[in-house]
C-alpha cells in the first residue's frame, strides 16, 4: 500500500482501483511492466512498492510530460519532476531491485521502438496515455506485441469522454478504440469479466 504523505500528489485517479488490482496483480505477480501515461507516477510508484515484493522489477515508463488534448500544457507544471522524485523513493522503498527505465517520447514511437529491438515480452501493460481513440488503439496494438501470452494490459478510463455524455465525440474517447481491439483480437485475447467498468482488464491467450 503507498505511503501517500510522504508522495507528492496533485492529483488521485488512482487509489480507488487498488482493490481490484491488488487481486490480478496478485495472480499475476508481475516482474516485467509497461505504464504508458505515468503523469505523477502513483501508479508506478503502487507497482512499484507492491510488485517489487515478487523479486527483482523492471518497469518502463512511457510518457512526454507535455499534455495531450485532455490535459493542456498549463497543468504538466512541475509534474514530471513530480514523478521523477515520487518514483525514486518508491525505488528507495521497494523490497527488491527495480531497474525502471523512463521513455520520454511518444507512445507511439516508444512502443514500435520496443517492438522493433524484440525486447523482452512484459508481464503487465498499462495503457493511460492520450485518450482519444486513434492514439489509443495505436497503443493497443503496439502494445500487444509486447505483452506475454498469460499478460493482462489494463485500460484505464474506459468510460472517459473529453466532451459531456449527450455531445460526445467517439474519436475523443478511449471506449470505441478498446472495443475494436477486443473484437479483432478476440481469438488472441480475452476481457476479463467481473471487473468495475471504469476500466477494462484484457488477457492474452495467445500470440
Amino acid at each position: 500500500m503507498l505511503k501517500a504523505p510522504a508522495y507528492r500528489f496533485s492529483e488521485d485517479w488512482f487509489s480507488n482501483h487498488i482493490p481490484i488490482w491488488s487481486e490480478v496483480l496478485k495472480r499475476l505477480s508481475p516482474r516485467r511492466i509497461l505504464e504508458v501515461g505515468c503523469y505523477e507516477g502513483r501508479a508506478t510508484s503502487y507497482l512499484i512498492e507492491t510488485c517489487s515484493a515478487f523479486g527483482p522489477l523492471h518497469v518502463d515508463c512511457v510518457d512526454t510530460w507535455a499534455g495531450s488534448a485532455d490535459l493542456p500544457a498549463v497543468k504538466m507544471a512541475g509534474v514530471e519532476q513530480r514523478f521523477d522524485d515520487n518514483v525514486r523513493l518508491a525505488i528507495a522503498r521497494a523490497a527488491n531491485s527495480v531497474n525502471l527505465r523512463k521513455m520520454k517520447e511518444p507512445s507511439g514511437t516508444a512502443l514500435a521502438g520496443l517492438v522493433s529491438r524484440g525486447e523482452e515480452l512484459f508481464d503487465l501493460i498499462y495503457i493511460d496515455g492520450s485518450h482519444t481513440a486513434p492514439d489509443v488503439l495505436i497503443d493497443a496494438v503496439l502494445g500487444f506485441q509486447l505483452l506475454r501470452v498469460g499478460g493482462v494490459m489494463i485500460f484505464d478510463d474506459y468510460l472517459w469522454s473529453m466532451e459531456s455524455p449527450l455531445s460526445a465525440d467517439p474519436l475523443n474517447m478511449p471506449k470505441p478504440a478498446i472495443d475494436a481491439f477486443a473484437t479483432i483480437f478476440m481469438r488472441k485475447a480475452r476481457v476479463l469479466q467481473g471487473q468495475p467498468n471504469l476500466q477494462c482488464f484484457i488477457e492474452k491467450i495467445a500470440a
